[in-house]
């Protein structure tokens, strides 16, 4: 990621979320950030057969998450994979809207089990990656969360993300240190090595 990226989106993300009326510390209910941003979001077999789904995970279990598309007339539509969990969706859509606030452009074509997937190059992916975790899991909640003892398990439950996301955020925005500096909590501590889905 470039120099100062971290730094702009967790300020990008405490903005969006303060236009959205949101406290710091609160969950980030994700339709309304959908609204907020003027998305369409779909489960992806209510456009097409859900056979083909089932079928394109057998060939390559998770190669889809979640995509956008922009429509004629301005219209920007997000289609997400109904298999998932909630906290995996909510993190998969998250990482969509993350593309559309950054104003991110599609770059690769890529084939999978005759599927074509149109996909962002992967610095755009990382930062992607990044302000979706500011924006569900934002500094401020995550040290009253490790202040408090929470685990990443807890997070990821309560704020209903994925647990490698609430992992993701625990051992990368500097919370946990923060936190044993400062004599807090013990107990908040997550394996490392997960990056966010």
């Amino acid at each position: 990621m470039r120099r100062g990226f971290k730094s702009e989106a967790e300020r990008l993300a405490d903005r969006t979320r303060d236009q959205m009326d949101l406290q710091p510390h609160a969950p980030l209910p994700i339709r309304r950030l959908a609204q907020h941003l003027h998305v369409e979001v779909y489960a992806a077999d209510r456009l097409v057969d859900r056979e083909m789904l089932v079928e394109l995970d057998e060939e390559q279990p998770g190669a889809f998450s979640a995509a956008t598309f922009h429509l004629p007339g301005g219209r920007t539509a997000v289609v997400y994979n109904p298999f998932s969990d909630e906290g995996r969706t909510n993190s998969d859509l998250a990482h969509e809207f993350a593309h559309i606030l950054l104003s991110h452009e599609v770059r690769e074509l890529q084939q999978i089990g005759g599927h074509t997937f149109f996909t962002c190059d992967p610095e755009q992916e990382a930062e992607a990656n990044w302000l979706a975790g500011c924006l569900l899991l934002p500094r401020t909640l995550l040290l009253k969360e490790a202040y408090s003892g929470a685990d990443a398990a807890a997070i990821a439950t309560r704020h209903q993300v994925s647990l490698p996301m609430a992992r993701f955020r625990l051992n990368t925005s500097g919370v946990l240190l923060q936190v044993r500096r400062g004599g807090g909590a013990r107990t908040a501590r997550s394996p490392l090595n997960d990056e966010p889905t």
